[in-house]
């Protein structure tokens, strides 16, 4: 239970407004450091702007998102939300945060639903960029980096040698040089997950990422996100339809229903609460009864 004894993301009463719209009502949770975490609900229930909140891209209308690499104390927290400070070198109020501040300082990274690579470069390439800003601060503004100095060489050569190995990872070390647009979907999707690992985030939040994928890819899928895990360097933090993943990889699952927070535990205390039942997993259930009883002969 990381989640409990060592977060690596708090959220305090997050709220978000748009207008007469209440999208996130009052929701808390924490997200534990070395955990997968998905956060799931109905379509609607506001997952995807609370991603957005999370990750800079909304400023939210109330509430507090606190996030560590280290340890998150509270202490620290308070002082750092009494001052005007965005953080400490440490620790981060992110909703204080632009995402770009977010990416690069606080090591949050990020795949959204739709797949946005870039499409006309290499699979190499997409991998290569990035590690942009790494390189950029080895050449010290490109200068060095014009020099050829061997402090740039270094630099340049760990970011091919971390591209391939993630390249050889996800199985895609033979094809290191095709345009990404000319992969298959499943493929795209590990490859946009090995762009952002290039990175060393933190903590990895993905947007749907087995959405498009077939049962074998969304195994394999499942089994890249676990080794992800298991390495302990980045936290995971998921929006996921597939609930096959999600029961199959998640450590802690968080349930949202029309912006509230309606359960908040282990994927089976969540299977089993009858909140999600109702809200949720219960649909499915619900539909798949319905099969087998056409199937049975027992009603249309």
């Amino acid at each position: 239970m990381n989640w409990l004894d060592d977060p690596i993301l708090r959220v305090d009463h997050l709220t978000m407004r748009f207008g007469g719209l209440l999208a996130v009502n009052d929701v808390s949770f924490a997200a534990g450091r070395g955990d997968i975490t998905a956060l799931i609900g109905p379509n609607g229930a506001g997952k995807t702007t609370l991603f957005n909140c999370l990750t800079g891209f909304y400023q939210p209308t109330a509430g507090r998102i606190a996030f560590s690499s280290e340890k998150l104390d509270a202490e620290k927290i308070e002082t750092l939300t009494r001052s005007a400070r965005k953080h400490d070198g440490e620790t981060f109020l992110l909703e204080r945060m632009a995402d770009h501040e977010i990416v690069r300082k606080a090591r949050l990274a990020r795949t959204f639903q739709n797949i946005r690579l870039f499409q006309g470069m290499s699979a190499l390439e997409n991998l290569m960029i990035a590690q942009d800003e790494a390189l950029s601060r080895a050449a010290g503004l490109s200068f060095i980096g014009l020099l050829g100095l061997p402090s740039w060489r270094r630099a340049e050569q760990a970011a091919v040698d971390r591209a391939v190995a993630w390249l050889d990872r996800i199985g895609l070390k033979k094809r290191a040089d095709d345009p990404a647009g000319s992969l298959p979907y499943g493929d795209q999707r590990r490859l946009e997950i090995a762009r952002a690992m290039c990175t060393k985030p933190a903590l990895l939040c993905l947007d749907e990422p087995a959405a498009g994928l077939n049962a074998a890819e969304s195994h394999g899928l499942a089994e890249l996100l676990r080794g992800i895990r298991d390495q302990g360097e980045t936290s995971i933090l998921l929006i996921e339809h597939d609930m096959s993943v999600v029961m199959r990889i998640s450590d802690h699952v968080v349930v949202l229903d029309y912006g509230q927070k309606i359960a908040d535990g282990s994927p089976r205390e969540v299977r089993e609460d009858p909140a999600v039942i109702a809200a949720y997993l219960g649909v499915e259930e619900q539909e798949e009864a319905v099969e087998e009883a056409v199937l049975s002969g027992g009603g249309a």
